[in-house]
């Protein structure tokens, strides 16, 4: 970005500030907390979303959970357009979420969305996040950020989602659930939250949530367990709060890897031989702890300080070729991972309130975030045995860092909204190798990436119904430590040749509320240069290059209907996303020139055209009853950069039932779902260029669960 465009971006933010001096300090508003990583006021979720310049979208905690299995997010995020969450239907690569097109390629995990819970990052500072520790039996809201302000949550945010578990409050209450189904599954979860003390002294407030659930696969070689916990303790003192936040889990996941075009169409239940061959499987352990405190200094002014640090563990087993098929440059079959990370933000707020009705916040902070990783890698075969740890093939020890200043301004009428923010982000990532042996040299190196991320919004009242807003702004998206990690095969050290990518964003969009619900409508486009993709992908060990220009532009709707005892909640996304330069890649190793063409104008892969989703819930006002009708619908996505096959597009069905009894401090609920009523064939995801062309990742068949849950307060 040319140096003026910054200037006169963060001359704005100053200028808003220099008005300070004749404002009026506001009353407190509902508490936000020092762990909320952007903050927009102090007033509720759902009165920020509709009053926001921005796209925001607020999902309850309640409905994540009424009538649902409450184990992963895609079960409960449909109904939010431009946001897609997919079931793998293997535990061993966690969800795949992409918002408006960023994350689609990540082959495990969550990259290009930022992920957080309470505040602290579930999203590493190299950008790799993971959403299987989210808390949904104690989350009293998601927060989904999609468009240009999502990059005020740093480098690699092309949105964010960020889940707030409940605070604990009297009267205390206990809840306990247990859920069961296809495929052996079973989920039993226990949540407990109350506060000490009594109304005159209140104490700390207590949410517990402790659950476990089990599967035994969709397919052989899937089944998966996971136990988790999550604490949060919050206390006010005068002028402010203080809130812990401890997380623990553990989990183990068979992987049945994907399935080649040939597998899919002869028997999409089917299981790759080599994901039995080589046992293929993962075991996860973190552990989280994060503190955050908050205190009024006076005449509007605000310090929020927030530290958090953890632990995480992962051995996995890959099917990776034995013998004389494994490159020198591999690094085994099995991935050894110590992670330590850890982090702070440093706020100051200002929020000020005027006679006319008036109102400007500021903030500004710094916020740091540390990554430490001692990884090896191992043969995955002794002699004729597979599937298990055998010589070693790579030690390194990996780090990744991120300082970030930043400033946001808000000013406010009844009817206008002006926000302004710049961020900058300073991403630095190092890699020591120990491992240097005949064909696999040294790896070590270090590669830095900078960038500022301004963005300017605006809210307009037409009407006390209907609003319209504008947003724009420009990003950044980091390489991960493992798409940084090596060049092209026969190469040494740490690529420099790959980029950060860059993009300009803008939206616009108007939403309304009447008698009978309310209502969105987003436009909106991105363009973005040096846009990261797979090279090449084979003998364990990926490449990385940048691709040139990208367009992504598309329709978002969304709308909350009431109709009597119905409740109507469609949602629509309508999304072309293309590359808007040709390039070449590699279609075999070694590659260390690419020579395969991807024509400019090629659709880019893991994206469906169309996403839509519709949900009708009727209440008929007997024995607390609730029925519902789910429908979504996906398009047909390319899996490879070259569009050479293209997963087919789908459309399922899903009916549920539930029912609440309360008999004093006691109430009863009961459910029953059945997913995919029709017993459609799908592709549920697709691993974008895959190297071995097991692109399809078979969705789940016909499905019935049932669970039951009770609930009992102490007054």
């Amino acid at each position: 970005m040319p140096f003026g465009r910054r200037t006169r971006c963060a001359g704005l933010v100053l200028l808003a500030a220099c008005s300070l001096a004749h404002a009026q300090t506001p009353e407190r508003g509902d508490a936000v907390g020092a762990l909320a990583p952007v903050i927009v006021t102090g007033e509720s979720a759902w009165q920020q979303s509709w009053r926001s310049p921005g796209s925001v979208e607020v999902v309850d905690g309640e409905e994540l959970r009424a009538g649902r299995l409450q184990i992963n997010l895609s079960e409960s995020l449909g109904r939010v357009p431009g946001l897609v969450v997919r079931n793998r239907q293997n535990y061993a690569q966690d969800l795949q979420i992409s918002v408006r097109g960023y994350g689609a390629r990540a082959p495990f995990g969550v990259r290009g969305v930022r992920l957080y819970v309470d505040g602290i990052p579930a999203s590493a500072p190299d950008g790799q996040g993971q959403a299987a520790n989210f808390p949904l039996g104690s989350a009293e809201r998601i927060e989904v950020i999609r468009g240009p302000f999502s990059a005020l949550y740093g480098a690699s945010a092309g949105g964010a989602i960020a889940l707030y578990t409940q605070d604990g409050q009297q009267p205390a209450e206990w809840r306990t659930g247990v859920a069961t189904g296809a495929n052996g599954l079973w989920r039993l979860s226990t949540q407990l939250s109350g506060r000490t003390g009594g109304e005159a002294q209140p104490g700390w407030g207590y949410t517990l949530d402790v659950g476990q659930f089990a599967t035994g696969g969709e397919r052989a070689q899937s089944a998966a367990s996971r136990a988790s916990g999550n604490l949060k303790l919050t206390r006010a003192h005068e002028g402010g709060r203080s809130v812990l936040v401890f997380n623990r889990q553990t989990s183990a996941a068979q992987d049945p890897l994907g399935l080649t075009r040939a597998e899919f169409d002869a028997n999409p239940g089917q299981t790759t031989a080599a994901a039995t061959q080589f046992d293929t499987r993962k075991t996860v352990s973190q552990t989280q702890l994060g503190l955050a405190w908050e205190q009024a200094l006076g005449q509007g002014h605000r310090i929020e300080l927030m530290g958090y640090g953890g632990q995480r563990g992962v051995r996995q087993f890959q099917a990776i070729p034995t013998g004389a098929q494994i490159p020198p440059g591999s690094a085994g079959g099995v991935i050894d991972l110590a992670r330590n990370y850890w982090g702070w933000n440093a706020r100051w707020r200002l929020d000020r309130s005027y006679d006319d009705g008036q109102r400007l916040t500021v903030s500004a902070g710094l916020a740091l975030d540390r990554q430490s990783e001692q990884r090896r890698g191992y043969e995955n075969f002794v002699g004729p045995t597979l599937g298990v740890q055998g010589n070693l093939r790579r030690d390194e020890t990996n780090r990744a860092s991120t300082l970030d200043p930043y400033v946001q301004a808000e000013w406010r009428t009844e009817a206008t909204t002006l926000m302004a923010g710049l961020r900058h982000s300073s991403v630095r990532l190092t890699s020591a190798d120990r491992y240097i042996a005949p064909g696999n040299p040294d790896d070590s190196g270090n590669v830095r990436f900078d960038g500022f991320s301004p963005v300017l919004g605006m809210r307009r009242e037409i009407t006390p119904q209907l609003q319209a807003f504008a947003s724009l702004g420009r990003g950044l998206e980091t390489p991960t430590l493992n798409e940084v990690a090596y060049r092209a095969s026969g190469l040494t050290g740490l690529n420099p040749a790959l980029n950060a990518s860059r993009s300009l964003s803008a939206e616009w969009g108007l939403r309304g509320r009447q008698a009978w619900g309310t209502w969105s409508a987003t436009l909106y486009e991105t363009r973005t240069r040096d846009e990261i993709v797979v090279l090449s992908n084979s003998g364990g060990r990926s490449t990385f290059q940048n691709a040139g220009r990208t367009r992504r532009h598309g329709l978002e709707l969304a709308a909350l209907l009431e109709w009597g005892s119905f409740t109507i909640t469609p949602a629509y996304t309508w999304m072309d996303a293309r590359y808007r330069d040709g390039f070449l890649t590699c279609a075999a190793t070694p590659c260390v020139t690419p020579t395969v063409p991807v024509a400019a104008g090629n659709r880019m892969p893991g994206l469906a055209r169309q996403q839509a989703f519709l949900q009708v819930a009727w209440q008929p006002g007997w024995a607390g009853s609730v029925f519902t009708m789910e429908a979504t619908h996906t398009g047909r996505m390319a899996v490879n950069d070259r569009n050479t096959d293209f997963a087919a597009a789908s459309t399922l069905f899903n009916l549920g039932v539930r029912f609440e009894q309360n008999r004093g401090d006691w109430t009863w609920r009961q459910f029953l779902r059945i997913d995919n009523i029709t017993d459609r064939v799908h592709a549920g995801s697709v691993i974008v260029n895959e190297g071995n062309g097991r692109f399809f990742e078979p969705g789940a068949r016909r499905s019935v669960f049932v669970g039951v849950e009770l609930v009992r307060r102490f007054p």
